[in-house]
């Protein structure tokens, strides 16, 4: 490898994390020509540990989760409050998930071109959020409910979701797959009081109040994680970690010999090239799609069988809470087993789950049911983590905003197969039907997910042979 020193800071990557001061720091350039800087520890562009960006958005994650985690125990309320039908609240959702998916890769590129910085996403986002639940309380008119919570709510929610998943990615380069699964979580057991509140707590006579607080405890909560996010410089490595270790003992070496790091930067429209970002936004549109699917329909499928609200309630919240846990679980594993194999059989355990909720649906089985649920969860929630570790490694970090932008879009059009058309499903074929179709359809993700590879690694694993270092310049 050839080594570069330099003094100057350089443009961060449309970030808060320049200053006007100037620190110096080392290039590492390896035999395929990827950059990492070198030099320059958390502490000295932060002022406090990396930590830091890890809790923030986790904290960020966990407000903005009531929006799609708990939607599906607010329906009934929502529609005798506003007299609408069930398709209506199910639309409702559609949108918002096409509206948070979709805004993620343009914020991406905004972000990457100095256009939006991530502080200024995530307040721009949290007032969005509050104007979605205000819309959600006070207006009865369908289509200006979908404008508000759908489009409004969908946008803020997305702002915040992206900046804070590509934060982790960024910051923690050598080891995403754990923290990003822990941030990543809190997306879905975030949820979990909520989920009981509007089971329990939430009625036509006080549904305003109470979401009107949701709105401005999600303002509050982002706003003030938003004070302190900072994006690193481009390239940015930690310097502690060698980034081609592929041996020795400690947690950053592991990963890295299992998650190599990406040959080279690649942009979208490179990473597009390669074929396998489409087949990686392929895999996550079908996953998602049977996820959400299982979020708008858990609740609604328990009380038809025969249980109770009780056991209806519950199933929700296993799912929530394992959808959450599940995150960052296999999150760590896949930086101990290799984030492939991980992800293949998250996608499995996710399909099958959908089988044996018919199973517990047609022997009347409480406990079977929330098994089911519990398994569902976890495979429901455990592939976004995945995917987002996955992008990074394949295609490199300094485009990562823009390249997970465009892998999570796929969530846009499974939101419209997972919600407002899975109602059509379930009308037409019932729920057994439904939850089979969904069953199949993840199989067939698990199989794509077995053509995954990076980019410009030959396919044996193998590293090319690195240059001896040379003298500085």
């Amino acid at each position: 490898m050839t080594l570069n020193h330099t003094t100057n800071e350089g443009a961060p990557d449309g970030s808060e994390a320049s200053d006007a001061s100037s620190r110096g720091y080392r290039e590492i350039t390896d035999a395929r020509g990827r950059v990492y800087r070198v030099g320059e520890s958390d502490r000295d562009i932060l002022g406090h540990s990396r930590k830091l960006m890890v809790y923030l958005p986790w904290l960020a994650m966990m407000a903005i989760s009531v929006f799609e985690y708990a939607y599906g125990s607010a329906e009934d309320t929502l529609s005798s409050a506003h007299g609408w039908t069930q398709s209506n609240t199910f639309w409702i959702l559609s949108v918002w998930i096409f509206f948070q998916a979709g805004v993620s890769f343009p914020a991406g590129w905004m972000r990457e071109k100095g256009i939006l910085t991530a502080r200024r996403a995530m307040f721009v986002g949290s007032g969005l959020c509050l104007l979605g639940f205000l819309a959600l309380s006070h207006i009865h008119n369908v289509f200006f409910a979908i404008l508000g919570f759908g489009v409004v709510g969908g946008i803020g929610s997305g702002l915040i979701y992206s900046t804070c998943v590509n934060m982790v990615g960024k910051w923690f380069p050598e080891r995403k797959g754990g923290k990003t699964g822990f941030v990543n979580g809190g997306f879905a057991y975030g949820s979990l009081p909520f989920i009981f509140i509007f089971n329990y707590a939430f009625d036509t006579g006080n549904y305003q109040t109470v979401l009107d607080l949701i709105g401005v405890y999600v303002l509050i909560v982002v706003f003030v994680c938003a004070f302190f996010f900072k994006d690193p410089p481009k390239n940015w490595w930690p310097a502690e970690v060698d980034p081609l270790a592929q041996s020795g003992s400690g947690k950053s070496a592991a990963s890295l010999a299992k998650n190599p790091p990406a040959v080279r930067q690649y942009t979208p429209m490179e990473a597009i090239k390669t074929g396998i970002l489409p087949l990686m936004w392929v895999a996550l549109v079908i996953s998602a799609g049977v996820s959400i699917f299982g979020i708008s329909f858990q609740v609604d499928y328990a009380k038809e069988i025969g249980f109770g609200p009780l056991v209806a309630a519950s199933s929700m919240g296993v799912m929530a809470v394992i959808n959450g846990i599940g995150r960052g679980v296999v999150g760590w594993a896949s930086d101990q087993w290799g984030r492939k194999p991980t992800l293949v059989m998250v996608i499995l355990v996710l399909g099958l789950a959908q089988f044996g909720v018919i199973w517990a649906g047609d022997v009347k089985s409480e406990w079977l049911f929330l098994v089911f649920a519990f398994l569902s969860g976890f495979g429901g929630g455990a592939f976004y983590p995945l995917f987002a570790a996955l992008t990074p490694d394949y295609f490199g970090e300094n485009y990562n905003a823009s390249n997970y932008g465009l892998v999570y879009s796929g969530k846009l059009i499974s939101g419209l197969f997972g919600g407002g058309l899975g109602s059509m499903v379930v009308s037409a074929w019932g729920y057994d039907g439904a939850y089979a179709l969904a069953g199949g359809t993840s199989l067939i993700a698990a199989v794509i997910a077995m053509t995954l590879r990076q980019p410009g690694r030959p396919k044996t694993g193998t590293r090319a042979k690195v240059r001896q270092p040379q003298a500085a310049t």
